[in-house]
């Protein structure tokens, strides 16, 4: 008789003010388009946190959380044609979406209209089943929203592309970073030291405003052309109506107005870095040069296949601490206090 589950364990939260703890719970078996995928690694976001501590709404638990997943292939379905046993693929931060709705007919299915589902903390398309995420040994998901990993990217490195790295990504290139273009990236975490490198990759010229001196070195390393210390007085004013391009990364409130005084003419800053109260702002210093506030979420399949494949093309990887599935709870309390270079990756063989 055909089994009707696949068993599956991780760590799970089960409500917003305790530790994460070892979770068992069951996957379905895969349908005619699923893909079967054993979890090699596991990236920790920082929404992850804002998630599973009902930051940002209360959370469905238990939360099995994770959206930066490399694995290998270990079954597929009948009908499966784009992959095969043994191939090395990701899942990122959604894992269907209506397929029907004008954004997904035009491959932007991250804005999908409907709403896609997320790899966790999510219901799928059938609004009942929750949906569990990475922090596990095992996940099955239609072919249409797994990615392929190219073969140089080591599978531990490659895992925070799947979130960090689109989330980047897809900003610098919708907005024109290149060659002849001034880039600012505002923090250098998890998402700042990854929208560095690809910037950087992209031809562009880059700065990075940051509040902690001692990044000063990791960044110019990375590729920064300029580093500014935003803790000094006035550190901004020199570079006022240089900008054709800020990325803002950060989720901690900063005087945006500051910022919006360094873009050029019709320049753009955009924001992927989401705070918990709502921002504040005179809108004076976009008026008057035409400048726009825009904001980005992660990127469609279609572009994080693409973003891949960039990363391997040009040696990108982020910078990575790897541990062991039973540290995540105090590898949380690091991401808190900023002690992480610069992100954190779950081996999950170590379960």
């Amino acid at each position: 008789m055909e089994p009707s589950f696949i068993p599956a364990k991780g760590y799970a939260a089960f409500s917003a003010s305790t530790p994460l703890a070892p979770y068992a719970f069951q996957r379905r078996v895969p349908r005619d388009h699923d893909v079967v995928i054993q979890i090699k690694f596991s990236g920790i976001c920082h929404s992850d946190i804002h998630t599973v501590r009902s930051e940002w709404g209360e959370a469905n638990y238990p939360v099995v959380p994770g959206h930066e997943i490399a694995g290998i292939v270990q079954a597929v379905g009948p009908k499966v044609t784009r992959y095969k046993v043994g191939d090395t693929v990701g899942v990122g931060c959604f894992v269907d979406s209506c397929r029907e709705c004008s954004s997904c007919k035009s491959d932007l299915n991250n804005y999908c209209l409907n709403g896609f589902t997320g790899t966790y903390n999510s219901l799928e398309r059938d609004g009942k089943t929750p949906t569990q995420g990475g922090y596990s040994d095992v996940i099955v998901v239609d072919q249409n929203y797994v990615l392929r990993i190219p073969p140089s990217l080591p599978l531990d490195k490659a895992a925070p592309l799947l979130c960090a790295g689109i989330t980047l990504y897809s900003p610098l290139k919708h907005w024109g970073a290149g060659p002849g273009k001034t880039v600012g990236i505002i923090g250098l975490g998890g998402l700042g030291h990854m929208g560095v490198k690809i910037a950087k990759a992209m031809g562009a010229r880059v700065v990075v405003f940051s509040h902690s001196a001692k990044k000063q070195k990791d960044a110019l390393e990375m590729g920064a052309d300029h580093f500014i210390d935003t803790s000094v007085k006035d550190a901004l004013v020199p570079w006022q109506g240089q900008m054709d391009l800020i990325v803002n990364t950060v989720s901690a409130e900063i005087n945006m107005n500051d910022y919006f005084e360094c873009l050029k003419l019709d320049a753009t800053l955009v924001a992927v870095g989401l705070p918990e109260k709502p921002l504040t702002f005179h809108p004076f210093p976009l008026v008057l040069m035409r400048r726009r506030f825009a904001g980005s979420v992660i990127g469609s399949i279609q572009e994080t296949q693409e973003m891949l494949d960039f990363c391997a093309a040009h040696a990108i990887t982020p910078e990575i601490e790897l541990i062991a599935p039973r540290e995540v709870n105090v590898a949380y309390d690091r991401v808190l206090k900023s002690d992480v270079r610069y992100r954190f990756v779950m081996d999950m063989g170590r379960l």
